[in-house]
């Protein structure tokens, strides 16, 4: 089974090539490792063994001020599970809705070199995870 963990050129492509105009919502479901991997993170390793979910705690905590500073928001962070509807044998930890402004402003945001360095938490924490944007382009009745 394939995990996915990073954006491929084409897809981070596709998404800025949708030049839309207004906010995106990214829906975000994450699988955590059972213990964070450090490895490549010696710097900020914590001195004790923490989950991986520990760990992405940590990375929310750190990347608030800078989501905020870009202009965007969390807006849910909760438990995830299984499907209604969807693959029976797939499941989520963790499901994220993040708002940002615009795709400039989530670009903004993620290219910050402060944020980078936080995101290590995240690289630490997740086995796999899907990033979906969400861009309202139904008018409002």
């Amino acid at each position: 089974m394939k995990n996915y963990l990073e954006p491929t050129m084409e897809q981070g492509r596709r998404f800025l090539m949708q030049n839309a105009a207004g906010p995106v919502v990214m829906l975000n479901l994450i699988r955590f490792r059972q213990y964070a991997d450090y490895s490549a993170f010696p710097d900020i390793e914590p001195a004790a063994p923490i989950s991986g979910e520990e760990a992405y705690n940590l990375y929310i905590e750190e990347t608030i001020p800078f989501l905020a500073e870009s202009g965007g928001e969390l807006l849910f962070d909760g438990s995830g599970g299984s499907f209604l509807i969807g693959p029976e044998d797939e499941a989520w930890d963790r499901v994220l809705l993040v708002r940002q402004s615009s795709i400039e402003s989530f670009m903004a945001f993620n290219s910050n070199q402060e944020y980078l360095k936080v995101l290590r938490h995240r690289t630490a924490a997740v086995a796999d995870s899907r990033l979906l944007p969400l861009i309202d382009e139904l008018p409002i009745v």
